[in-house]
């Protein structure tokens, strides 16, 4: 039988049997070397059941771990906005004081430093060239824009023949009722 187990979970099952089988097949007393060192069967059996115990502590312990963070998962979201709320409402209550934002653990807000005119015109610049690279036009130059469509042939959809005596409405033309279409006129296009 091989020794070399994988996994420490089964490592621990092992050491639990190798405990229980020493017990049961070695005298009371009876001093075995292992590792290089003379121990008791009693100091066996201690070792062997220690490294069970300390498996199944650790398991536990993952357990107990994994139960707390899924509970703080599901926490997390109304926590987060409850959290953000009352910084706000530190926020609005005592505006940038410092030593009082310290107590809360906040810092003030920086002050916002205005752009020097080279910056502007430098991102008014950027902001020019990333609208001609992307393609990006305003509302109005987007209406002059029209799609051209080339290479596609358009076969016109055929009605079934009307019957006799009837035009294509389903009226008499031979009463004198002129089909709606014929009498429509087109929209005017402003």
């Amino acid at each position: 039988m091989s020794t070399s187990t994988k996994g420490k979970g089964t490592r621990a099952t092992l050491a639990a049997s190798l405990a229980a089988g020493a017990q049961k097949h070695f005298p009371a007393g009876t001093s075995l070397s292992v590792g290089g060192g003379t121990l008791t069967l009693a100091q066996i059996e201690t070792q062997l059941t220690s490294y069970a115990s300390l498996r199944n502590d650790v398991n536990s312990a993952h357990a107990v771990f994994q139960a707390k963070v899924a509970a703080e998962r599901a926490q997390a979201t109304a926590m987060n906005a409850f959290v953000g709320a009352f910084v706000k409402i530190v926020r609005g209550s005592f505006g940038n004081q410092p030593d009082v934002l310290a107590d809360f653990g906040l810092q003030p807000n920086k002050p916002k430093t205005p752009l020097t005119v080279e910056q502007k015109a430098a991102a008014s610049a950027k902001r020019a060239a990333t609208r001609v690279a992307r393609g990006t036009k305003g509302s109005k130059a987007k209406l002059d824009i029209h799609g051209d469509v080339v290479g596609v042939v358009v076969t016109p959809v055929k009605a079934a023949p009307p019957a006799a005596g009837t035009g294509t409405s389903g009226t008499s033309v031979a009463a004198g009722n002129p089909s709606p279409s014929a009498t429509a006129t087109p929209p005017a296009h402003s």
